[in-house]
């Protein structure tokens, strides 16, 4: 697909210099160097700023704002300007925090610190990312993904004993059994299942009402990719699919996957779902669609911009698939 790493986090060319990970002076060197920065996240949100925050904002790493990571930076990679880190200041408690805001589908709370200007505000990474250049969306999704990982595996998976952060973050070491554990990446199927005219589009138990998508689904230990959409749709939807093929692919930090976009035939229409997996399956005619993305459609909302379901439906609908 010719327009596959246009795809939000597509990637922007960052060089990661992997090589210096394991060199502690190399990376202490690289904290105190003037010209490093560092991106800041809170509870996984980003510090950004702007009027439309549509920019991540990038710290000097003396800034007193990282006086609450209680854990080493995270080291991202080297940028035109210098070495690029992440903080976690997770730790800090605003005055006030609207924790029903905090855990629902659409969190629009924002929070400032008052050591950074008035603009600068943390906020939900899938509510920005369409707004963020290629490099801010790819740095700010990286850290969120590392950065959840470390939180939910602290402790070593063969003896149960805290791990530690290593490799720049990139690792964490077991002080007991010598254990290493590196980052999980779970690589999931979305698929644009298609009949003639029509899509097919599912929605899950919990979305607001007229939000539909692409199925997608898991990708089980020893199943190809086109295996995993064919049997994700017969269980969802009892739609056979024949044959498939790979579009994009899209990381999604949320918390840790890299979604596979594909495209399948349908060799039937006829639908019954599974409701133990989603909620409801249509099929929606190419007309209509058109209808959602322009706001127009009276019940069904268009894929949240962004996510590589709008890119591969806004593609679709322009006959840009090749």
């Amino acid at each position: 697909m010719r327009h596959a790493e246009t795809v939000t986090f597509g990637g922007s060319g960052l060089d990661r210099a992997a090589e210096l990970r394991s060199d502690g002076d190399a990376l202490a060197e690289l904290k105190a160097n003037p010209t490093s920065r560092s991106i800041v996240l809170w509870r996984g949100k980003p510090l950004v700023c702007g009027e439309r925050r549509d920019v991540l904002v990038r710290l000097e790493m003396a800034h007193p704002l990282l006086k609450h990571a209680v854990e080493t930076p995270l080291f991202l990679g080297q940028e035109e300007a210098g070495a690029i880190f992440a903080h976690d200041v997770s730790s800090w408690e605003p005055e006030t925090v609207d924790q029903e805001a905090l855990q629902s589908f659409f969190d629009q709370s924002e929070q400032h610190h008052d050591t950074v200007p008035e603009d600068h505000v943390f906020s939900e990474l899938r509510a920005v990312m369409s707004g963020l250049n290629a490099r801010d969306a790819e740095l700010a999704a990286t850290a969120r993904a590392i950065q959840s990982w470390h939180r939910s595996h602290r402790f070593c998976a063969i003896c149960g004993h805290e791990s530690a952060r290593a490799m720049g973050g990139w690792q964490r070491d077991c002080p007991s059994c010598g254990g290493h554990h590196f980052p999980r990446t779970d690589p999931v199927v979305i698929m644009l299942i298609t009949s003639g005219n029509k899509v097919l589009m599912g929605r899950s138990p919990g979305w607001p009402d007229g939000m539909y998508s692409l199925l997608a689904g898991f990708v089980e230990p020893g199943e190809t990719l086109e295996a995993a959409v064919r049997r994700e749709v017969l269980e969802e939807a009892n739609v056979p699919v024949g044959e498939v093929r790979y579009l994009a692919s899209q990381p999604w930090a949320f918390p840790s996957s890299l979604m596979f976009g594909c495209r399948g035939e349908a060799l039937g229409e006829d639908i019954k779902i599974d409701p133990v997996e989603i909620e409801d399956a249509i099929w929606v005619a190419r007309e209509e669609m058109m209808q959602a993305f322009a706001g127009q459609h009276p019940k069904l909302k268009p894929a949240r911009k962004g996510a590589i379901a709008h890119f591969i439906l806004r593609n679709w609908l322009a006959d840009r698939l090749d």
